[in-house]
């Protein structure tokens, strides 16, 4: 029998909340971020555009565990739509299909906006992850091929204008999983007679977590190696080439805390040596006057850090999934 390899990289465990600039996929955000930790594991919660900017909560270590949590968060976004063109890619990439000489008034905006608020259908745009018959559709897409992709079911929490001119609106909608901004601009265009495509994107919130939660990657390169000169543009755009000093602490120090991504359930603090025993898989009796007493799922605490995440049931927590200590 083959021995296993040794885990390459540190156990660092939390949350990056990257502010993704725009020109960097998500897939190189995360490959950076982990090479910036030198972490042993990272993933991302929820792609972003390469042509987007904006929160891309990255998480590294055991917290990739929490990634389906903050994956079904809430998501709010600004993005500017230009009228008068639809693009292949329903955003600036693409090249035109389709043109108007026709620009809407803001009240006719404003009076479409119920239409796209609440639960509706939305067809995902040819350019995206979705898999039809196992493969990517934009992997399709960008091979001529054009797919049937079948609308699905997403909520809009609100969508407002910020802003109105002759040929774009500034608008911030509040969404959950799965809903495409790429898409609430065609298909507001199409509606309004007049065509439309993402100019801009930022995402700023998903959920729990908020701008203030916000770090750019030059941020992390400067708390890794130190301030760098920003004259010096051939040394910005490249890779850091410089040997990792032996103290992590002022990057992890930018990290936030596994726990942050559980906000959404109930959290019951427990004592050093129930962690112990939780983490060895065994059940432990809740106590304390506030403590529920069922919950499909809730996690414990030890000392503010995440220990489990499980199910209580008549008092009992039972654990379903730990975490390292």
């Amino acid at each position: 029998m083959g021995r296993r390899g040794k885990k390459k990289g540190r156990p660092i465990s939390g949350w990056v909340v990257l502010d993704k600039p725009v020109g960097m996929g998500s897939t190189d955000a995360v490959s950076k971020v982990k090479w910036l930790f030198q972490a042993e594991k990272a993933g991302h919660a929820g792609t972003l555009d390469p042509l987007a900017s904006g929160m891309l909560p990255i998480a590294l270590g055991e917290a990739t565990k929490t990634v389906p949590y903050v994956q079904d968060g809430a998501k709010i976004y600004r993005f500017t739509v230009a009228w008068g063109d639809e693009h292949s890619t329903d955003d600036l990439e693409g090249p035109v299909t389709k043109s108007s000489d026709k620009r809407p008034s803001e009240t006719e905006v404003r009076a479409l906006l119920p239409k796209y608020t609440g639960v509706i259908m939305q067809t995902p745009p040819q350019f995206s992850a979705v898999k039809i018959a196992g493969e990517r559709a934009y992997d399709l897409a960008r091979e001529g091929e054009t797919v049937d992709i079948p609308p699905r079911e997403v909520e809009i929490g609100r969508l407002d204008i910020v802003e109105h001119k002759k040929d774009s609106t500034v608008f911030e909608v509040e969404c959950g999983k799965g809903t495409y901004v790429r898409s609430l601009a065609r298909d507001m265009g199409r509606d309004l007679g007049c065509f439309g495509h993402i100019a801009d994107l930022r995402r700023t919130e998903v959920d729990p977590f908020t701008t203030a939660d916000f770090v750019t990657i030059a941020e992390l390169e400067a708390a890794r190696f130190g301030t760098k000169t920003e004259t010096d543009e051939e040394a910005a755009d490249a890779p850091a080439d410089f040997s990792a000093p032996p103290d992590f602490s002022a990057i992890d120090a930018l990290v936030v805390d596994t726990v942050a991504a559980l906000d959404c359930l109930p959290q019951v603090a427990i004592s050093d040596d129930a962690a112990t025993k939780i983490r060895l898989g065994n059940p432990i009796v809740i106590r304390g006057r506030d403590a529920p007493v069922e919950a499909d799922e809730a996690c414990a605490t030890a000392r503010g850090k995440l220990v489990a995440i499980g199910a209580i049931e008549q008092g009992m927590f039972k654990p379903k999934r730990v975490f390292a200590g």
